[in-house]
């Protein structure tokens, strides 16, 4: 099913200009906007069902039915390294639309590179995949999954992985995943607005605020080597900075573990 909300469908708002695909079951939304491309406007793709979703490194992703698997197309008009910080904007729009539903604020952290946890475990990951040419990125597709209602099995968790947990948990209740959306999507839109103004530098500032693990030891492992150090920040760039045994490092991408 496709549709054009506006506000009010549902008894929840929706961003203008931003359309929805709602459907029953698909392999990945991300694969779902490949072979959609190109979309003219941004456009929310959801599914209540992935049967062969992927994440980073082409990792298998749980997607349990209840939970929220979606992907956002967008034309951000921008070069690949700035188009690689949505994975900022991303996160700090899912703060945002968690603070709705967790009182203490502090149970929400933001794992560098792109994940969301809730009282020390994942809650939710992002991913990206960008199409474009003559130093432009086009179309950017930003792939969020949320553990509303149901937590991937332990055989799914990756080794040396945070342990899964779900909002339900913590609220006591089902969470519907098309109100969930719906406010992640506001969320992200202004999220979106403000970083094309105001570029990385507020927005680094405020996801530093809930960065998880910040000033204390962690573990990064990129293609070619581990690196064990001290979390001193994220920089201009948004590539981790440890301070290690031998010397200060800034990484472009890695897999961390605590």
């Amino acid at each position: 099913m496709s549709t054009e909300p506006g506000a009010g469908q549902g008894g929840w708002h929706w961003p203008s200009g931003h359309d929805l695909i709602l459907l029953d079951e698909v392999d990945s939304t991300m694969a779902e906007a490949r072979r959609r491309a190109p979309l003219p406007r941004p456009t929310w793709i959801v599914a209540r069902r992935q049967n062969a979703a992927v994440g980073r490194r082409g990792r298998a992703w749980a997607a349990p039915e209840g939970n929220l698997s979606a992907t956002l197309v967008i034309d951000p008009g921008c070069p690949p390294a700035q188009a690689a910080l949505y994975s900022f904007v991303a996160s700090y729009a899912l703060f945002a639309t968690l603070t709705a539903y967790v009182d203490d604020h502090a149970q929400i952290a933001l794992k560098w590179p792109n994940d969301v946890l809730l009282r020390g475990g994942k809650l939710a990951g992002i991913l990206l995949e960008s199409d474009g040419a003559g130093g432009r990125v086009a179309r950017l597709a930003i792939g969020i999954g949320v553990n509303l209602n149901t937590a991937p099995a332990a055989v799914a968790v990756e080794l040396r992985g945070l342990a899964p947990v779900t909002l339900a948990e913590l609220t006591g209740e089902p969470v519907d995943p098309l109100e969930f959306l719906a406010f992640l999507a506001e969320h992200f839109a202004h999220q979106d607005r403000f970083f094309r103004r105001h570029g990385f530098g507020p927005l680094r500032a405020a996801w530093l605020d809930r960065a998880a693990r910040l000033g204390q030891t962690i573990t990064a492992r990129t293609g070619t080597e581990e690196l064990t150090g001290t979390f001193v920040t994220v920089d201009e760039d948004g590539q981790l900075v440890l301070e290690t045994a031998g010397g200060r490092r800034s990484i472009a991408a890695a897999d961390v573990f605590f």
